[in-house]
């Protein structure tokens, strides 16, 4: 599903305008990438939780030259479904 696809199904089930179902999910995505910058979770009960977590530096490798490269630490969203998400789609 696509974001306008999502949009178009938001507006027919909440029956609202395809405008206004555009600027909730855009306020929703504000609203969790503003939390998860901060450092907080987000726990929307029933769906799951986003988080951030932090990967350490490591080693890799280039696949295209097999040379050896570092990968620097960063930190990275995180998505864990709850139980009613994985319920729904078992």
């Amino acid at each position: 599903m696509t974001k306008s696809e999502l949009i178009d199904k938001m507006a027919d089930s909440a029956d609202i305008s395809k405008v206004a179902a555009g600027k909730a999910l855009a306020a929703l995505m504000d609203g969790v990438k503003a939390s998860l910058k901060k450092g907080n979770k987000v726990s929307l009960v029933g769906f799951g939780t986003f988080s951030i977590t932090k990967r350490k530096a490591r080693k890799g490798r280039n696949p295209k030259t097999g040379e050896a490269i570092k990968i620097a630490a960063a930190k990275v969203p995180k998505f864990t479904a709850g139980k009613g998400l994985k319920d729904a789609v078992k």
